[in-house]
């Protein structure tokens, strides 16, 4: 599951940087505060990398993928690739445990 999230999160991160760019110019809100909320959104992803196995950390991700809807408030493109990236969170973690599932019968070694 950690890996597919992860993979998901490192996606968000470039999307929310790009829709931070477009936010500077569709919007009013001055660049710090666009700057804040997208940098800490930022952040928030590549920390969520970490956090995936902990107890919290899924229930964290689904905060952020409302975030990203909500963020369509600024951006209007982002109510679409939020939407998508919500769909994405579920298909990572919903398919990332059954792998985890099916890993654990077969009792494959995992990576890392």
């Amino acid at each position: 599951m950690r890996t597919l999230c992860a993979s998901t999160l490192i996606g968000e991160f470039f999307v929310i940087g790009f829709a931070g760019l477009v936010a500077m110019q569709l919007s009013d809100l001055p660049t710090a505060t666009v700057w804040a909320v997208s940098g800490t959104a930022m952040l928030l992803t590549i920390l969520l990398c970490g956090l995936l196995t902990r107890p919290g950390g899924v229930q964290l991700g689904w905060a952020l993928q409302i975030a990203l809807i909500v963020s369509g408030f600024v951006v209007p493109a982002m109510f679409f690739l939020g939407a998508v990236f919500a769909a994405l969170w579920w298909a990572s973690v919903h398919y990332g445990r059954k792998i985890d599932a099916a890993r654990a019968q077969v009792q494959v070694p995992t990576a890392g």
